[in-house]
């Protein structure tokens, strides 16, 4: 039996490279976000970065969105649970992510907020020092500019939505992304 608090629905699409930049990516508009964080520039996984972030990209020629759509079986869940919620997902994309981006040689984005490895301790980044698990985190596709909530909708099928309170909304959406060449 399923012991999963939650339904997880998984959805798959690749496009082209040049396609995904050009149509979801606006570095200006989402590091201004990211400036509305606290963790800007506390957490290697957060802008700002050092260098030209597309050049990261540039070497693949695909890109591969990874969407699940995690819907809580407990529709009053209270919204300070949704870490908890969420942590199984994120844990089971991380090490597929992880595993899809040796095998493919490829480039991972994961996922914004909380560090999984280094949980509630302050990030090395604070301390001008590298980052302790770099062979495991990565940064978020919102971190490289990306507009997850359009990849989301437009190439997922998916449409984002919020919690309008006390409780979690209908359903969550972790989205996340490997560059690769076919």
């Amino acid at each position: 039996m399923d012991e999963r608090n939650y339904k997880a629905e998984e959805v798959v699409a690749v496009v082209d490279r040049d396609r995904y930049v050009e149509k979801f990516r606006n570095v200006a508009t989402f590091e201004a976000c990211c400036r509305q964080c606290p963790n800007y520039g506390k957490r290697w996984g957060c802008p700002p970065f050092d260098h030209d972030t597309l050049q990261d990209l540039l070497p693949y020629d695909k890109v591969m969105i990874i969407g699940v759509k995690l819907t809580p079986h407990d529709a009053r869940m209270p919204l300070e649970q949704v870490y908890d919620l969420m942590r199984p997902e994120l844990e089971r994309l991380n090490r597929r992510l992880l595993e899809l981006e040796r095998e493919r040689q490829g480039f991972a984005l994961g996922f914004v907020g909380k560090c999984e490895r280094c949980g509630d301790a302050p990030c090395a980044r604070i301390d001008g020092k590298p980052c302790r698990h770099a062979d495991v985190v990565r940064p978020s596709l919102e971190a490289y500019g990306f507009n997850v909530s359009e990849t989301a909708r437009q190439l997922l099928g998916i449409d984002m939505v919020w919690s309008k309170g006390k409780n979690v909304p209908r359903y969550l959406t972790l989205v996340c992304a490997l560059f690769f060449n076919e």
